[in-house]
């Protein structure tokens, strides 16, 4: 699998934020229904019952936040592909991105949540091109920052949801010959992802 060429090849730093613009107005999920469908998602974790006692989510459990990233990994693309049936659905094989636009592909979203205030990460593949198949790490991408469970939390929210594209080289991966954690390049984080929710 090759790397999508990227649209801001060419560009100017000062130019970054309009093309961005451009390519959230150009993809087929306007960036509304996206802030409804990631708060509806979040908000139904915690309207859930589990098990026979009826246990909850925020009351009763407090999942640490890898739980919670998945929880919203899988329901945003449930969502979205009980809206518009065959035409976004889910990840089906490891070289998919998280939610699938089944007419174009190159129109799909990588999903990235964190309960970090501000910052999302990768694994320190993202700062390589993507391999024969392996799912490439070009293209568009949810960033979701959401608040940490724990028992003095009354009602954890989400605190952040920004959408954009991503290239390869905007991950910086840590220094240390161990570190297997990405984080974005500040610039790209700033220019590159447009905040949805809280409207700036």
């Amino acid at each position: 699998m090759t790397e999508a060429p990227s649209p801001y090849s060419g560009l100017l730093q000062s130019k970054w934020r309009d093309k961005t613009v451009e390519l959230v107005d150009a993809h087929p999920l306007g960036s509304e229904e996206i802030v409804e469908v990631v708060t509806l998602c979040w908000a139904s974790i915690f309207q859930s019952k589990i098990g026979p006692k009826g246990f909850r989510i925020g009351k009763h459990l407090f999942p640490k936040p890898q739980i919670m990233g998945f929880f919203l990994h899988e329901l945003i693309p449930l969502e979205f592909e009980s809206r518009y049936p065959g035409i976004w659905r889910g990840d089906a094989v490891a070289g998919e991105k998280d939610l699938v636009y089944v007419p174009d592909h190159s129109l799909s979203v990588e999903i990235k949540t964190s309960s970090h205030p501000s910052q999302i990460f990768g694994n320190r593949s993202y700062t390589q091109p993507a391999k024969s198949s392996k799912k490439t790490k070009t293209g568009y991408y949810l960033a979701i920052n959401f608040q940490k469970l724990a028992a003095t939390t009354a009602s954890p929210k989400v605190r952040r949801i920004r959408f954009g594209w991503l290239d390869h080289t905007d991950w910086i991966g840590q220094a240390a010959a161990t570190g297997q954690q990405a984080r974005l390049n500040p610039v790209s984080e700033q220019f590159k992802l447009l905040t949805l929710y809280p409207l700036e």
